[in-house]
């Protein structure tokens, strides 16, 4: 019996009780590696004693101190770390507490910088079909998948959606990488010309989309095209990094990797790694400056903000980073983790892509590999390979609607910066054992 409204009323979620570096232990004595960080979020594992030393120094000095009336010191080296390590032009950091957060924060932000400059027109935000920018309102509107979005679509404002950038669904046969990336990025201009370039606001995108399409990366120059798009019409850019930044692609930020830099940048989940909630938006400089010379007051705020506990708790976590060198480890592990699910899957009769970044990867699967068509969702094949996996002490993060929110199994990898290679062979031996028994379920 339980009080809690979980996530499903019909399972009981197992208990954890004890966690460290990879694993996580539940009541019974059984222990999980968490192949997954949760959903990306546990970028150094479980229990870091360096974190646990800075919160335990923070509790001690200010746990809480109502951003209307303070800032601490741990909030302004976290805005200090961020910015140093931002893309070219991000002059200031929005400390809030998790990427759904962030997310509205990035839409408020984009619509005030607007006004600011009596451009009271722009109000239309375009993003991608398959996207998820989080599960407040306004980061549901901004996101594009639908089966999230269905029920709650008479309280969403009005966005529009263009085509992914997902070259295994998406791209034709014999057409270049070039090509596609010109075609894909080609569907904004169209949308923001029908809409009126003076109406658009801003265009959102995750540089890797995350758990609902399964860590697709673009291809070719897709991002460059789309930032010179929304240059050119006075559109900002806004990168959702919630899942995808903060070292998990192999750079810090997954955008560095495309060459480019947003106006407006959402990161959380691997910023604090789990150990307190926290996410922020990075702003450019002149965003920040529109509103500095403005009004002088961004119109936003939550209770939390800025929370001394989760800045100390960011703050120690990109300290350990960069002092271990982790994202070395990252692109290692990434690598060899790509090759082990080449030897295991990539003959595979019902996995039909694998992709990826670091150590950011996904297995799709399909029904039959040649015309990728995918399984019947009445089989539930995600939930099916999480109980497997679950069963065999493996955490994953599998996901349905792939395709269209509703079509297509997915399994997202996320493992911990720390995890090693004698890991990742474990990962992936017990991610082959859940799949055959799951297939063998709806045979």
């Amino acid at each position: 019996m339980t009080h809690l409204l979980h996530r499903s009323t019909r399972l009981q979620p197992r208990r954890a009780v004890a966690a460290s570096g990879l694993t996580i232990t539940d009541s019974e004595g059984r222990d999980y590696i968490d192949a997954c960080g949760g959903a990306a979020v546990s970028c150094l594992g479980h229990g870091h004693s360096d974190v646990i030393a800075a919160l335990h120094k923070q509790a001690d000095t200010v746990a809480y101190a109502h951003t209307g009336f303070f800032t601490t010191e741990a909030a302004e080296r976290l805005g200090d770390r961020l910015v140093a390590d931002a893309p070219e032009g991000i002059g200031h950091a929005y400390l809030v507490s998790g990427g759904s957060e962030a997310v509205e924060a990035a839409l408020k932000l984009a619509r005030q910088y607007a006004t600011e400059r009596g451009e009271e027109s722009r109000r239309h935000v375009i993003a991608r079909r398959q996207s998820y920018h989080g599960n407040t309102l306004g980061a549901l509107a901004a996101g594009g998948n639908e089966w999230r979005r269905a029920q709650f679509r008479p309280l969403l404002i009005e966005t529009h959606h263009i085509a992914p950038c997902f070259a295994y669904r998406e791209q034709r046969e014999a057409e270049s990488d070039a090509d596609y990336a010109a075609r894909a990025a080609g569907e904004l201009e169209q949308k923001i010309a029908e809409l009126g370039p003076e109406n658009v606001l801003a265009f959102v995108a995750e540089p890797v989309v995350g758990a609902t399409a399964g860590a697709v990366p673009p291809v070719g120059d897709y991002f460059k095209r789309i930032r010179e798009i929304c240059d050119r019409h006075g559109v900002l850019l806004i990168l959702d990094e919630v899942m995808c930044g903060m070292g998990r692609t192999g750079t810090l930020h997954a955008c560095e990797q495309e060459g480019i830099a947003p106006d407006l940048m959402t990161v959380a989940k691997g910023l604090g790694g789990g150990y307190q909630p926290v996410g922020a938006v990075l702003l450019s400089e002149r965003i920040y400056d529109a509103i500095s010379g403005g009004s002088g007051f961004f119109q936003h705020g939550h209770t939390y903000m800025g929370h001394p506990m989760a800045a100390a708790a960011a703050l120690a976590v990109q300290e350990v980073i960069a002092r271990d060198d982790l994202l070395s480890n990252v692109r290692e592990m990434g690598a060899h983790l790509r090759a082990r699910l080449e030897e295991a899957f990539g003959s595979h009769a019902h996995v039909g892509d694998i992709r990826g970044r670091g150590l950011f990867q996904a297995i799709e699967l399909v029904a039959d590999r040649e015309s990728k068509d995918p399984f019947d969702p009445a089989h539930k094949l995600h939930a099916r390979i999480k109980a497997a996996a679950m069963e065999r002490g493996l955490m994953v993060y599998p996901m349905g609607g792939t395709i269209d929110g509703v079509r297509g199994d997915h399994v997202l990898l996320a493992p911990p910066f720390i995890v090693g290679r004698e890991d990742v062979d474990r990962i992936v031996a017990r991610l082959a054992e859940a799949v055959e028994a799951a297939l063998g379920e709806i045979a």
